[in-house]
């Protein structure tokens, strides 16, 4: 069977249709979790601690232990939900998930089923080349986050092979808003597109209300893709049944997003091509080899044995209340960016290049903290992009804005050139410090003395007598040959430009 084989993605697209479907999880930055009092992980100060810290009896499903909802989650979710045009229900109520969670105590999850807090939205995604594509939002819903596995004597990290699991309880209870949408049909070959673009406009939503930090290597936000294909028909027939999905889990970056859609549509019209069937079931994205293998059977909602929260009340945000926080909603991303790029100047491929590398908070809060547009843009998609690369890690994640922007005030000022900016910033990103302190404690400050330039100048004439009379002459580039040994001399310290003039002058006289 083609069960590993791959149809050409253009050949796919010919023969069947795709339909796309998108659940999103993010986690809500509350202080506390969603139904306990313990501290909530996905809360900035609350990152990078020791396992099974963060908890509390609820959160490991303690007999005799009851939920308590998450006032501040609720908001939030409220406002995420009128972000997404969704109407807000005047009452909504918690589920119990049931299903077997060996990271959950009570093994079964809060969850929200026939009564979500949100539903019915509709979101503009903005493609690359400027398409508007809208995409329904069937619901947004509350939930708690499961804890976390990790596989132990095995050689993948997967269970499969490990000797046993360890249990962390830290995420258990971590507040959840799972966004759902409609099928989303007509996206063709742009389906891999629209897919990325999808996450990244949820992402700058949940950024924008400042509820999530909406990290996806941290796991903030998660995006579970599911495909499905159906054969074309001929023109004037009607559209054939739409065909089983998958559903790929967890896939952590925008750009596996992408890939995992491509990768599904090519191995499911291969698969179909061949007369096999498609089976309904998750699956497990590789990002080392860029493909899909199977998990578990899909289960159907009533697999799950949905009912009523006994220990919780519904939910009924008072209409005050929603209007308020409808009111307080910011910006919509899309026209954000548009008026970002219009006040920075910036050129249709030089704000893409902020926007595909999932820049443009980094550099709209290097502007605020003083840098001029260029100079952000510059920074962000240049050096530290590079260096993030290398090191397999998130821009974000490497420096803070406010330091980029002091470092760019350095070399506005004179005191740094581009070339020991950069090594300042290595420094920065190794915790040494910020950009003053590593000046002062490696001592790269440009040297500004023109009588310790003027040595320089006098030694390196020295040794190329012959310079002077060709700048005499009007070969004007021959001093680069004296500014080069003034450089090399100064340790890169000197400025060039201060440098040039300098040997200009000694030429006149």
């Amino acid at each position: 069977m083609a069960a590993n084989k791959l149809m050409d993605f253009d050949e796919a697209l010919e023969r069947f249709e795709p339909v796309l479907g998108f659940e999103v999880h993010v986690e809500l930055n509350t202080r506390t979790k969603m139904f306990s009092g313990a501290p909530n992980p996905a809360h900035p100060d609350n990152h990078d601690v020791a396992p099974n810290t963060l908890v509390a009896p609820v959160d490991m499903g303690l007999p005799g232990s009851l939920p308590v909802v998450n006032e501040q989650a609720v908001r939030s979710s409220i406002s995420l939900g009128l972000a997404l045009g969704c109407s807000i229900a005047p009452s909504s109520r918690f589920a119990r998930k049931n299903y077997f969670y060996p990271d959950l105590g009570k093994n079964y999850q809060i969850s929200q089923y026939d009564e979500p807090i949100a539903f019915e939205g509709r979101i503009e995604v903005e493609l690359e080349d400027g398409t508007i594509v809208e995409v329904p939002i069937e619901r947004a819903h509350m939930e708690e986050d499961a804890g976390k596995l990790t596989h132990m004597g095995g050689a993948t990290g997967r269970i499969q092979g490990a000797e046993y699991s360890l249990v962390d309880y830290n995420r258990a209870g971590v507040p959840l808003v799972e966004i759902v949408t409609k099928p989303i049909f007509g996206a063709e070959h742009r389906a891999p597109e629209i897919a990325k673009a999808y996450v990244a406009t949820i992402r700058d939503i949940v950024r924008s209300l400042g509820i999530s930090e909406a990290r996806m290597e941290r796991g903030n936000l998660r995006c579970d893709a599911n495909v499905s294909l159906r054969p074309r028909t001929p023109e004037g027939e009607p559209p054939a049944p739409l065909g089983t999905r998958t559903e790929t889990k967890n896939v952590n970056s925008m750009r596996s997003v992408e890939r995992a859609v491509r990768h599904e549509i090519q191995r499911q019209a291969a698969i179909l091509a061949a007369g096999g069937t498609i089976t309904q079931e998750t699956r497990h994205w590789h990002e080392d080899t860029g493909t899909t293998s199977p998990g578990r059977p899909k289960s159907d909602a009533d697999d799950y044995r949905y009912f009523p929260e006994p220990d919780l009340l519904p939910v009924a945000p008072p209409a005050e209340l929603v209007e308020q926080l409808r009111a307080a909603l910011p910006e919509a991303p899309a026209a954000h960016r548009r008026r970002l790029k219009e006040a920075w100047g910036f050129t249709d491929l030089e704000f893409q290049d902020v926007r595909n590398g999932g820049l443009l908070a980094e550099v709209e809060a290097t502007i605020a903290a003083g840098a001029a547009p260029a100079s952000a843009r510059k920074w962000w998609t240049g050096e530290i992009s590079r260096i993030a690369n290398t090191r397999g890690a998130e821009p974000g994640s490497l420096v803070a804005p406010a330091d980029v922007a002091a470092l760019q005030g350095l070399v506005d000022a004179g005191t740094l050139t581009d070339k020991l900016a950069r090594q300042v910033l290595e420094a920065m990103i190794d915790g040494e410090g910020s950009p003053q302190e590593i000046v002062d404690a490696r001592g790269l400050a440009v040297v500004s003395d023109d009588g310790a330039l003027i040595a320089a100048i006098d030694e390196a004439l020295a040794a190329q007598p012959d310079v002077l009379e060709k700048i005499r002459d009007g070969k004007v580039q021959a001093a680069g040959a004296i500014i080069g040994a003034v450089m090399k001399a100064m340790k890169g310290q000197a400025d060039a430009a201060r440098v040039r003039e300098l040997i200009l002058e000694r030429a006149a006289q």
